[in-house]
């Protein structure tokens, strides 16, 4: 079986990264288009030994690249095509029903309530997107509430598929050394209670509110914002405005690799969260809460406005992790709470073993079988 994964863009992102871990999982020879931006995942992903095309859309209208797209699935002979993310799964669908490809799947990531991908959602996006999903055979729900928002807009419910999101939880295993050499590289204080937050630095992310919270508190805690974005420079401003300079630290966008970060010697994602003593997301609208998945693998204790992932399971499975308003005086109660137990040693609950990622590329593989033309695929237990 050949499949071929169709993507907006490769810069380093949620969905960007889950595709490629997902590819080292899938038993099946795939390739990746890139729409624009083929950036650091896609590097990522080429090194790992699949094959990756930047299409070099130069902007959403750019219907010349169409006819590039399909002319790339009609050469590969794919069996399934699948799409991510808005842009791509709007042209991939097209691209494939052109080449004549009905077998296409794609991943709904980033589908909230009131936007999608950091956009507000409009009437035209609904219609749009609608026009587009009626030319695939199954869309992929990252979450039960994503799947509930999907058949709301009017996806058909058995067209609807949950796979949740995955990561290798071992990757994420607490380490008391890389805990130690992250905390000397960002300079951070002997006993400071380091609260992380993990995002794209958008208005959505409500990072402000973790600032404004951080503001209430003493000043042994400091505040470590993983990612970049365009609320970046005014997240700087008002930690300074704040007076929380020297409180927090801005280390931009971090890989899942070791020495893979922003800079030469930069800390990896796991290494960062075991430097950290808890996990905050402001958010008020997540489609899944990938990040918050990835801190409870490390052993944090999380709090969160909004995480379908820990909304998804039992409430006996949701050790080290708590609703709290998005709004500043409960962020720091939270976590003021929080400041005066932080345990020498972590351990992840036993409930992170739902989000494997060998769990969710069988389902997809299940998903791709069910569609792919031909002999049934035999498909080996996970």
């Amino acid at each position: 079986m050949r499949v071929l994964h169709i993507i907006t863009g490769l810069g380093v992102g949620g969905a960007e990264q889950q595709l490629r871990l997902t590819l080292r999982h899938l038993p099946t020879e795939c390739d990746v288009v890139a729409l624009t931006n083929a950036g650091t995942v896609a590097q990522g992903i080429a090194a790992d030994g699949t094959r990756v095309t930047d299409l070099g859309m130069s902007g959403n209208r750019d219907v010349a690249a169409l006819p590039r797209l399909v002319r790339i699935i009609r050469s590969g002979r794919y069996d399934v095509v699948h799409t991510h993310l808005y842009r791509a799964c709007l042209y991939g669908r097209i691209a494939a029903r052109m080449a004549g490809v009905r077998a296409v799947v794609a991943t709904e990531h980033s589908l909230g309530d009131s936007q999608m991908e950091g956009r507000p959602l409009t009437a035209g996006v609904r219609a749009l997107y609608l026009a587009g999903e009626r030319l695939g055979r199954v869309t992929v729900a990252v979450s039960p509430a994503v799947g509930a928002r999907l058949h709301r807009w009017g996806v058909p419910r058995q067209r609807i598929r949950v796979v949740p999101n995955g990561i290798e939880v071992e990757r994420f295993r607490f380490d008391p050394a890389s805990r130690a050499r992250t905390r000397q590289h960002l300079q951070l204080p002997a006993g400071a209670f380091v609260v992380g937050g993990v995002g794209r630095l958008a208005a959505g992310k409500r990072f402000d509110v973790l600032l404004r919270a951080a503001a209430q508190l003493p000043d042994d805690v400091v505040v470590v914002l993983v990612g970049s974005g365009p609320e970046e420079p005014g997240l700087r401003r008002l930690a300074h405005r704040l007076g929380l300079d020297g409180r927090v630290r801005f280390v931009g966008e971090s890989t899942h690799e070791h020495n893979a970060g922003a800079a030469a010697g930069a800390p990896d994602l796991p290494s960062l969260l075991s430097a950290m003593d808890a996990l905050a997301s402001p958010s008020p609208e997540e489609a899944f809460g990938l990040a918050l998945v990835e801190g409870l693998a490390s052993g944090l204790p999380v709090l969160y406005a909004s995480c379908p992932a820990v909304e998804g399971l039992d409430a006996a499975e949701r050790a080290g992790a708590a609703y709290c308003p998005s709004d500043p005086d409960s962020f720091a109660r939270a976590l003021y709470g929080l400041r005066g137990d932080v345990p020498p040693h972590r351990e992840a609950p036993a409930a992170v073993r739902h989000y494997s990622i060998s769990r969710s590329a069988g389902q997809l593989m299940d998903i791709y079988a069910s569609v792919a033309p031909g002999p049934t695929l035999e498909v080996t237990p996970r």
